[in-house]
C-alpha cells in the first residue's frame, strides 16, 4: 500500500513507501538510487582586494582564457550532439563569448577587481537585467548563472559543476537543471529525471523527450528525499516512489521494459488500428539528426528548425552554407515530406545580427517571421538558400513561417515560397492564427500547430516559467479547443494540419490530437515510436471520444484522468 504525499512534500512518518506526485513529461519507469547534481561552485567575495594596475591587463587575459575554455567544451559538446542539445549548448557557448559580459567584466576588471570577482559582479548585473524584463528573458538567468559558475571554477580551479556520473544507473532528482546540463546527461548513467521545477515546455523537458529519459516535473517535495534513497520514477503516470515496495517496483519496471521492447518492433507507418493513416515525423535540427530519425522510423520532418546554423556567430551563414546544411536533411529523406521552419529567432533564441537586444517583452516582441520587418533580406537569404538545397537533393520541401499573427502576413510569406518552387505554410502559435485558419489556408498549403507558443499564448503564461507550468501544460482544455478549430479548418479545406509542438510526443495526447482532426505529429525522434504503437492500438473512434473527454474536462489531471479512462488504460 502505498501513501500519496502532499504537493508541499511527503508524510513525516509513512507507513510504507510515498508517492510524490508531479506533472508527466517522458514515458518510462526506472528504479534506482537518487544521485543530486553536484555542489555549487564557491563564489569569491568581494572584500576589496584590488589588483594593481600593471596586472590588470593580465586579469583581463586570465578572464578571456577562462571563458574560452568554458565556450570551447560546450561547442566540443555541441558539435557531438543533435537537435535541442546541441541547440542548448550551442546558445550557452555562445553566452560564453558574449561580448556584452566580456565588456562588463572588462570594466570591473579595470576598477581594480580580480578576475572571478568581476566575473560575478558582471553575471549580476545581466541577473538584474533580465530578472527586471520578466518573461522568457528572465528564463535566462539560470543560463548566466551557469556560465558564471563555469567561468568561476576555470579561473579558481575548481572541479566544473555539472550533473553527476554515477558508476551505477540512478535517478536524477534536482530543483532544476541548466539546459546544457541536461543536454550533457548520459542516458545509460543517469536512467531517470525528476525536478521540483520545470514544467512540461522547458527546455528540461525537451531535452529529456530527445533524449528518450522517463522525466517527472513540478514534482513536491523532492527536497526531503534523501541521495542513495531507492525510488521508483513513473513518467506516464508522473509519479516518484520513494522506497517503494521491491516485488511491486521490479513489476512495474519489468512491464515497461516489455512495453519498450515491444516499440523496437515499429517500423511505421503511422496508422490507427483501423487504418486511418496518421504521418508520425521527427522534430529536427541538421542532417546528423535527420539521419538519426530515419533509423526510427520517422516518416519525414515535420519541423526542422534552422537556428541551428545560426547561433553563435556574430553574422549571418551565407546562402551556401545554409544550402550545405539544408540538402543534408532532404537527402536523408529522399521522396518524403520535410517541413523546414524559417528562422525563428528572438525572444529566448536571441541571434547576434537579427534581434533587438533591449526589447522590454521579447516575447510580444520582433520574433519569428517579424525578424523580416526590421531586414527582409534575411528571410530572403533563406529562402534562397532552402530553395538551392532542395535543388541539390531533388526535393520539394515544405517551408512554414513562424510567429504568423495575420493574414495579410500569410499570404505574403506564401508568394515568396512558391516563387521559389516550393509547398508554403504558417506555424499556429498565436490564438489569431487559430482563429482565423480558415483564412489562412486560402493562401498557405497547410498549416502546423506550435503547441508550445500557442500554449503560453493562450493562458498569458510564459511557457519556461517553472512557476506556471500548470498553465502551459499541453493537456490544457482551451489549448486543445483551439487546436480542434485548426484542425477542422484543415479538414474543411482538404489540407494538412500538424502539430509540431511538444505535446506531439505524448503517446497518450497523440491519440486525443487524432480525435481532434490532426493529420500528423512531429516529435523528437526518441518518441517516435512510441506515438505511432500507441495509435495502431486504438481506432479512429478511440480517438474521437479521447478528445471529447480531454475538452469536457476542467484542468489538465483531469483531462489525463478522463482519457485513460475512455481507453480504458490502466
Amino acid at each position: 500500500m502505498s501513501t500519496t504525499a502532499p504537493a508541499t512534500g511527503p508524510a513525516p512518518t509513512p507507513a510504507g513507501p510515498v508517492v510524490l506526485p508531479g506533472t508527466p513529461v517522458v514515458p518510462g519507469v526506472v528504479l534506482g538510487p537518487v544521485v543530486r547534481p553536484s555542489g555549487t561552485v564557491v563564489l569569491p567575495a568581494d572584500e576589496g582586494a584590488t589588483v594593481p594596475e600593471d596586472g590588470r591587463g593580465a586579469e583581463k587575459e586570465r578572464f578571456s582564457a577562462a571563458a574560452s575554455a568554458v565556450a570551447d567544451r560546450l561547442s566540443e559538446r555541441a558539435a557531438g550532439a543533435t537537435g535541442v542539445s546541441a541547440e542548448v549548448l550551442a546558445a550557452t557557448a555562445g553566452l560564453a563569448r558574449d561580448r556584452g559580459l566580456l565588456s562588463a567584466v572588462e570594466q570591473r576588471i579595470d576598477a581594480g577587481a580580480p578576475a572571478a570577482v568581476a566575473t560575478v559582479g558582471a553575471a549580476q548585473q545581466f541577473v538584474d537585467l533580465f530578472t527586471s524584463l520578466g518573461g522568457v528573458m528572465a528564463e535566462r538567468v539560470t543560463d548566466v548563472r551557469d556560465v558564471r559558475d563555469r567561468i568561476v571554477a576555470q579561473l579558481t580551479g575548481q572541479g566544473e559543476p555539472g550533473v553527476p556520473r554515477p558508476q551505477t544507473p540512478s535517478v536524477l532528482l534536482a530543483d532544476d537543471l541548466a539546459p546544457a546540463d541536461t543536454a550533457g546527461l548520459d542516458p545509460e548513467r543517469v536512467v531517470g529525471l525528476a525536478t521540483r521545477l520545470g514544467g512540461t515546455t522547458s527546455h528540461t523537458a525537451i531535452i529529456a523527450r530527445q533524449l528518450g529519459l522517463p522525466c517527472v516535473v513540478a514534482v513536491g517535495g523532492l527536497d526531503d528525499v534523501p541521495e542513495g534513497a531507492t525510488v521508483l520514477l513513473d513518467g506516464e503516470r508522473g509519479t516518484v516512489t520513494v522506497d517503494p515496495e521491491p516485488g511491486e517496483a521490479q513489476a512495474r519496471v519489468e512491464a515497461a521494459r516489455a512495453a519498450a521492447a515491444a516499440l523496437a518492433s515499429y517500423r511505421g507507418p503511422g496508422r490507427t488500428g483501423d487504418g486511418l493513416e496518421v504521418k508520425v515525423l521527427a522534430n529536427v535540427q541538421d542532417g546528423a539528426g535527420a539521419r538519426a530519425a530515419a533509423a526510427k522510423h520517422a516518416e519525414g520532418v515535420g519541423l526542422l528548425r534552422t537556428e541551428l546554423a545560426f547561433l553563435s556567430r556574430a553574422e549571418e551563414p551565407t546562402v551556401e552554407e545554409q544550402a550545405a546544411g539544408y540538402a543534408e536533411v532532404f537527402e536523408a529523406f529522399p521522396g518524403q515530406r520535410v517541413v523546414v521552419r524559417t528562422l525563428d529567432a528572438g525572444s529566448d533564441k536571441p541571434l547576434a545580427f537579427a534581434t533587438m537586444p533591449d526589447e522590454e517583452n521579447p516575447a510580444l516582441g520582433v520574433r519569428g517571421l517579424r525578424v523580416a520587418r526590421r531586414d527582409p533580406g534575411l528571410l530572403e537569404r533563406q529562402l534562397d538558400a532552402i530553395a538551392e538545397g532542395a535543388r541539390r537533393a531533388g526535393a520539394q520541401p515544405w517551408v512554414m513561417a513562424p510567429m504568423v499573427a495575420t493574414v495579410a502576413e500569410a499570404r505574403d510569406f506564401a508568394d515568396r515560397v512558391r516563387d521559389r518552387g516550393m509547398v508554403p505554410g504558417v506555424m499556429v502559435e498565436v490564438p489569431s492564427a487559430a482563429l482565423q485558419a480558415e483564412r489562412l489556408l486560402r493562401h498557405v498549403d497547410f498549416l502546423s500547430i506550435g503547441t508550445n507558443d500557442l500554449s503560453q499564448y493562450t493562458l498569458a503564461a510564459d511557457r519556461l516559467s517553472a512557476d506556471l507550468a500548470d498553465l502551459t501544460d499541453p493537456w490544457q482544455p482551451a489549448l486543445l479547443a483551439l487546436v480542434q478549430v485548426t484542425a477542422e479548418a484543415g479538414r474543411g479545406a482538404g489540407k494538412s494540419v500538424g502539430v509540431c509542438g511538444e505535446a506531439a510526443a505524448d503517446p497518450l495526447l497523440a491519440c486525443v490530437l487524432v480525435g481532434l482532426g490532426v493529420t500528423s505529429l512531429s516529435c523528437a525522434a526518441s518518441s517516435v515510436a512510441g506515438v505511432g504503437a500507441r495509435l495502431a492500438t486504438v481506432t479512429s473512434d478511440d480517438c474521437r471520444r479521447a478528445a471529447d473527454a480531454a475538452l469536457a474536462a476542467d484542468d489538465p489531471a483531469g483531462a489525463r484522468a478522463a482519457v485513460r479512462r475512455s481507453l480504458a488504460i490502466d
